[in-house]
């Protein structure tokens, strides 16, 4: 048997096994109000609507959504769909909340992660808008080679000046300012919140392997970590690692059990 089938064959095993065990998860393609709808309900762009002091038009536009009715059946009776019979069928038109508009569900969500609806913002668009004109689409790389600028500098710092530098609530790492001296910076931006719970467990590891001898901690000298045991991904992937790393000791305790977790401590 060649190796594409023999690959195949594997693919489709390992997908059957997911399936049957309930484990099987696929991307949920959403279409998101575009700026017609939401003129529409009165939102413009104007100076007017530059504070963000109180509910505005535009902040529905984070929780309104809407599915195709086939993605939509497809997630009632469980069958993972990854939008091809979207992509592929005829739901999409050229004005895709207009002459098909019979072939979608509107929605609330309720799982996304945008609490202030500052994505749909009018001033926050503009001057993500203004800034793609200006500078493209980004660094060309990492942090660490040639991928930090400027404008990534001004936000950490923004981002510490309003939270008051409160040192905890942020990863410390150090650079040289413009006189060669070293100097705290007390903000790291991460691209994500999961790379962000990732990299702190991983950080919290490295710890003890920095301070003990011979970079390898005995086991007093590992951190240890207590999770819930309904903690989300992130922190779990990260506490992994810096377990295979052997930096630190983990304990899981029942879920919001703090008796369960007292008797571990």
């Amino acid at each position: 048997m060649e190796v594409s089938n023999l690959w195949d064959k594997w693919v489709g095993e390992a997908l059957s096994k997911l399936d049957s065990l309930k484990l099987l998860r696929s991307l949920r393609p959403l279409y998101l109000p575009n700026e017609q709808q939401m003129s529409n309900t009165g939102v413009s762009g104007k100076e007017e609507y530059e504070v963000f002091d109180e509910m505005q038009p535009w902040d529905r536009s984070s929780v309104n959504v809407s599915i195709s009715e086939p993605t939509y059946r497809k997630w009632l009776l469980e069958i993972p769909s990854s939008g091809d019979e979207i992509v592929h069928g005829e739901c999409l038109a050229d004005d895709t909340f207009g002459t098909s508009q019979h072939q979608f569900k509107r929605l609330l969500l309720f799982s996304g992660n945008d609490y202030l609806g500052l994505s749909s913002h009018p001033a926050v668009r503009r001057a993500a808008a203004e800034a793609a004109r200006d500078y493209g689409m980004g660094p060309r790389g990492s942090p660490l080679i040639c991928g930090y600028t400027y404008h990534h500098r001004l936000l950490e710092s923004s981002l510490a000046s309003l939270k008051k530098k409160e040192v905890l609530e942020y990863v410390w790492k150090m650079i040289v300012n413009d006189k060669g001296r070293m100097m705290l910076v007390d903000c790291l931006l991460c691209p994500t919140g999961f790379s962000a719970n990732m990299a702190l467990m991983v950080a919290l590891g490295n710890l003890a392997s920095l301070l003990a001898a011979g970079n390898v901690p005995v086991k007093d000298e590992k951190i240890a970590i207590f999770s819930d045991e309904l903690n989300h991904a992130s922190i779990i992937d990260g506490i992994r690692l810096a377990e295979r790393q052997r930096s630190v000791e983990f304990f899981v305790y029942k879920h919001c059990d703090m008796s369960h977790l007292r008797a571990l401590l």
